[in-house]
């Protein structure tokens, strides 16, 4: 698989000069406001700004998102993740949006703590060489599998971190023994015309085959007689605000 990393302020800008990726309108690879966020007409950055504001974090630095684009017109997300900077550099706190199959949306926003010592425009993670760890408690309904009394722990490797790389890691907490695990690694590519002709002949109908792939795991799970579990309503809260830990 493949994903984009878009600084969010080029959806402000007539364009990347790119023939085969597009913002808000349809193309080989396309990447829609209309797919993240709250659809607000101010766009989303201003819709994150909004989320930063209500953690009690300053806005103004960069936001870039993680996502997989539409491929010819279709497109879906299990997780987007958006990396997001203080407004004097670093690593401020990461958004994750998290789709499931019902058509629903969540997000958990999760403070990154700063360095207590004179490395503030750094992440504690980011300035030990180590992912930064996150963890949260599980608020939305995703797969029928699980129930809703779990917790979430990220481990992530920002772009910034290892130069060419990046990683994230998800393990479904249920009392402190992992219950499942999901990693995407990526190496970093130059978004360029050619790169996108080329994962386009790699990766064909990339979303289809994630909404596939789903359903397939889904089937076999069933199939094995794995209990279900009644879909709950959605938080009354989209965002989900967890504090930084104390230190």
């Amino acid at each position: 698989m493949f994903s984009l990393l878009i600084d969010l302020d080029a959806f402000s800008e007539p364009g990347l000069g790119l023939r085969w990726l597009s913002f808000n309108r349809f193309n080989l690879f396309s990447v829609h406001e209309s797919d993240h966020g709250d659809q607000r007409p101010a766009g989303l950055r201003q819709w994150v700004d909004l989320q930063r504001r209500a953690a009690g974090l300053p806005c103004g630095g960069r936001v870039r998102m993680l996502t997989m684009p539409r491929v010819l017109g279709h497109g879906f997300n299990p997780l987007t993740v958006y990396f997001m900077d203080a407004p004097e550099g670093g690593l401020q706190a990461i958004l994750y949006e998290v789709r499931n199959t019902f058509g629903e949306r969540h997000w958990y926003l999760l403070p990154v703590p700063a360095v207590p010592s004179g490395d503030s425009d750094r992440s504690i993670g980011q300035a030990a060489g180590q992912p930064i760890v996150q963890r949260c408690a599980k608020r939305f309904h995703v797969s029928p599998f699980l129930p809703m009394a779990m917790d979430y722990r990220f481990a992530i490797q920002p772009p910034d971190a290892v130069r060419g790389a990046l990683s994230i890691a998800v393990t479904v907490m249920d009392a402190d023994r992992p219950t499942l695990s999901a990693r995407f690694r990526a190496t970093e590519r130059p978004l360029s015309d050619g790169h996108l002709l080329r994962v386009a002949l790699t990766h064909p109908v990339l979303t289809l085959k994630v909404v596939a792939g789903i359903h397939w795991e889904a089937l076999k799970l069933w199939l094995k007689g794995i209990r279900l579990h009644p879909r709950p309503p959605a938080p009354a809260q989209p965002v989900s605000i967890t504090p930084p830990e104390s230190r």
